[in-house]
């Protein structure tokens, strides 16, 4: 009785020392439709259940050479990581309570006695597929929660408290190997008028837009955030002012490159910037960088917008348009 395209697991990992077993429940998991993996002893078995890709159905004979059952189930309880779980069911002789007991103790999911009926098999093997099914689905909720809580759910940016928590990070990180770190200040120009002109649906969309193309210009280790309402915060680690001015001005002509375009309307958007630097015998702080970052973006403003301003410490001031 083959198991459905819904009931099939991808992979069970089978660990018998035993031909007759390993061969007799071989058969049965590929005649419903199982991939199997194979191990022969313990050894073998505790080298695959380190790999990332082992299979998370677990097959596991109590009595094996080099290490035993019960012995794997509990250094796979005590190496684990993370969310991802392995749902074991341990194969054995041994019928006594206390025995079942003892692998429950170690780590055992469920307990099988041999021999076994083929049909009662399948069933412990359904019951550890639905609780790993379960468990993927409360990661992903999980995931899901994480990724609502740090990130705008507009743009899909980094929001405010994540960007900022990031720049804290990477102004330590910068601290201790006396490295720059440039943060750029970018905010859209006129975007009330777009917003009165083409209505706040369209003005999503260039939110969107603009997001993805700030993103798209970025090194893979960078960061953005949707920092306000129209206003996009910048993490370059490592780049010093004239790096960072060139950087600003490339994400400038790149918001600027094309219209935003869309149903509800087309409309060239341009941004402007203010940038400020850290590096550590400044003793510049979150709020300091982004007091600098801000009156560049203020000064960019003024000076006519779809502008790039650097403030320095002295409050000197350098622009690139």
């Amino acid at each position: 009785m083959r198991l459905t395209s819904g009931d099939t697991f991808m992979e069970v990992l089978l660990v018998e020392d035993s031909p007759v077993y390993r061969k007799l429940v071989g058969t049965h998991l590929e005649n419903w439709g199982f991939k199997l993996t194979i191990a022969k002893d313990g050894h073998d078995a505790w080298s695959l259940l380190q790999r990332t890709d082992c299979p998370k159905l677990v097959l596991l004979d109590w009595v094996l050479p080099g290490m035993d059952g019960i012995e794997i189930c509990q250094k796979i309880r005590q190496a684990a990581k993370g969310p991802q779980y392995s749902y074991i069911i341990i194969l054995t002789g041994k019928d006594a309570k206390k025995d079942m007991l003892e692998a429950m103790q170690a780590g055992a999911d469920d307990y099988l006695v041999k021999p076994f009926d083929e049909m009662e098999l399948k069933a412990r093997l359904l019951v550890g597929k639905r609780i790993l099914a379960l468990q993927e689905e409360l990661v992903a909720a999980q995931e899901s929660m994480r990724h609502a809580a740090t990130h705008d759910s507009l743009t899909g940016l980094m929001n405010r408290g994540e960007v900022m928590d990031t720049l804290r990070r990477e102004l330590e990180r910068a601290r201790r190997s006396q490295k720059p770190v440039c943060v750029i200040l970018g905010d859209l120009d006129k975007f009330k008028d777009i917003n009165d002109t083409c209505g706040h649906l369209f003005g999503d969309e260039v939110l969107r837009e603009i997001g993805r193309r700030l993103r798209a210009k970025l090194r893979v280790y960078d960061a953005v955030g949707r920092y306000g309402g129209e206003e996009f915060l910048m993490i370059l680690p490592g780049c010093d002012a004239m790096t960072g001015i060139i950087r600003a001005d490339q994400l400038r002509l790149n918001v600027a490159a094309k219209p935003v375009v869309s149903t509800r309307g087309s409309r060239t958007v341009t941004l402007s910037l203010g940038i400020a630097v850290s590096t550590d015998i400044d003793g510049q702080d979150v709020e300091v960088l982004l007091h600098h970052a801000d009156k560049g973006l203020y000064l960019a403003k003024k000076n006519g917008r779809n502008r790039v301003e650097h403030i320095e410490a002295d409050l000197q001031s350098t622009s690139s348009r």
